[in-house]
């Protein structure tokens, strides 16, 4: 039976979430003799992986990927996935819709935001990490968001975002107005980015 689960496990690319493993065939028991004896790893409440996976290079965007997948990430956790800050994430920042029920994790720690419909789905990129999808805001409707969250990350962070966003990304003004219509923050972001221009 040990073998089957493994199999089973290296079906679903080496991570299952609980609930999908048990609908699959392998009782609770079975997970946590898997985790006992070292086969299977425990990454967060309720998702487990083979331990013979290579290391996961960015565990804490997996983790929430796996347990929220309709959750975008966004303001300082993308800033950080795109290299456009210095700031180290204390939290894994997360975008849902409006009507949607508010993730939150013991580990690792979770801030939701909720977002209207249209600024929801506006710039949505879908990065593999370690096999994992995982949605990620593209730079230019990053840096729309923490304008309009300019009071909630400070905005110091907004400022060098956008300075590090001009010298590492291609400039897009375009997209930039574009998204900063979408979010209300057209009137905020302009002087800024005729500054920069």
């Amino acid at each position: 039976m040990k073998e089957r689960s493994e199999e089973i496990f290296r079906k679903h690319g080496g991570r299952l979430r609980m609930s999908k493993a048990i609908k699959h065939g392998i009782t609770r028991y079975m997970l946590y003799s898997l985790r006992d004896k070292g086969i299977i790893e425990r990454v967060s409440r309720g998702i487990y992986r083979l331990v013979e996976l290579p290391p996961i290079s960015n565990p804490d965007l997996v983790a929430v990927s796996l347990r929220f997948p309709n959750a975008v990430i966004c303001l300082v956790s993308a800033l950080a996935y795109h290299d456009i800050t210095t700031q180290v994430p204390h939290v894994v920042s997360v975008a849902v819709p409006r009507n949607a029920r508010m993730p939150s994790l013991d580990y690792p720690p979770v801030q939701a935001h909720k977002f209207s419909n249209e600024a929801y789905k506006s710039g949505i990129e879908e990065h593999l990490i370690d096999g994992v999808p995982v949605k990620v805001y593209n730079p230019e409707k990053t840096l729309v968001d923490c304008f309009k969250f300019r009071n909630k990350i400070g905005m110091d962070v907004v400022l060098e975002a956008l300075k590090l966003y001009r010298t590492r990304k291609k400039f897009n003004l375009g997209e930039l107005l574009r998204y900063a219509k979408i979010c209300r923050v057209e009137k905020v972001m302009r002087p800024y980015l005729e500054a920069t221009v």
